[in-house]
């Protein structure tokens, strides 16, 4: 009888140690095709933004360069061979944030380029355009809402604050999410890392509604997840109230938190921490935006 107990054991060890080994391996499956999902996405930023900078063609002007716009110039030219250096190196999320985070600065550098050719003002420093990162700096800040939530001011470009002004859609930058595309906010979490190098910064310092992120780290924000008082519904013990006035939120969601965290349950703490990318399991905190 002693036996058969120590065959059941046993069998009981090696079972346990062979699921644990499946749901490892799925966890590498499953991260591997996020990073190379968004590596890609990253990838299409980097192509675009140096083909706006040849299409500056600073290199054929007639009139010589003044040392501010050359200076301007020279530094969005690195930032593009920068992040093509870092989109080769890429080899986890926090990888993709570190590319999206020079095309940023870069992008600022050809916003002052342009505003040195046409003698304007040198823009403000503020986050890239909420719409569409490709855009640049935001320049406005429009009223704005995702299906079924409550309107926000959210920064934009010149050009998307007057299509919604216009009452027309803005041009919202898409991402692969299975087989459809989607805007980038609604790509869940696998695009936190994106958005921080992007967003991140901006976030922390209160110049970005960081719940938009958030939201969209959590994978929640979609319009079938929306319900009809404005809320969205969370994954697991809960939903976000965007009818709050302060941005605050209830309860978490399943599949991390404001960290970006792959697996794990969200609890109903801050969203301190800032965007770190995790992709371990366990609490990934919250989802209490008040704090932006």
């Amino acid at each position: 009888m002693v036996w058969v107990m120590v065959v059941l054991a046993v069998l009981a060890v090696v079972a346990l140690i062979a699921t644990q080994q499946r749901s490892r391996t799925r966890l590498e499956l499953e991260k591997t095709a996020a990073v190379t999902k968004v590596k890609k996405v990253a990838e299409e930023d980097v192509t675009r933004f140096g083909e706006e900078l040849q299409e500056l063609h600073i290199d054929t002007l007639a009139t010589e360069l003044d040392v501010p716009m050359r200076q301007d110039y020279q530094r969005a030219l690195d930032c593009y061979e920068d992040a093509k250096s870092l989109l080769d190196d890429v080899r986890t999320p926090e990888d993709v944030s570190a590319v999206t985070r020079t095309l940023e600065d870069g992008r600022y550098a050809q916003a002052c380029v342009l505003a040195r050719q046409d003698h304007r003002p040198l823009p403000e420093r503020r986050s890239p355009c909420f719409f569409n990162p490709r855009h640049g700096p935001a320049q406005t800040d429009v009223s704005w809402a995702p299906p079924g939530g409550v309107p926000r001011d959210v920064p934009v470009c010149l050009a998307d604050a007057e299509r919604i002004e216009a009452g027309a859609e803005p041009d919202v930058r898409r991402v692969r999410d299975g087989a459809q595309m989607v805007p980038w906010y609604q790509g869940g979490p696998a695009y936190s890392q994106y958005a921080n190098g992007y967003y991140g910064s901006y976030a922390m310092n209160g110049l970005f509604p960081g719940f938009l992120i958030g939201s969209m780290m959590a994978g929640v924000w979609s319009p079938d997840a929306t319900t009809g008082d404005g809320d969205l519904a969370g994954g697991d013990g809960g939903g976000e109230d965007w009818s709050a006035g302060d941005s605050g939120s209830d309860g978490g969601s399943d599949g991390g938190g404001f960290d970006g965290g792959w697996g794990g349950d969200s609890g109903g703490g801050d969203a301190g921490g800032g965007f770190d990318g995790g992709w371990g399991g366990g609490d990934g905190g919250g989802f209490d935006f008040g704090g932006f």
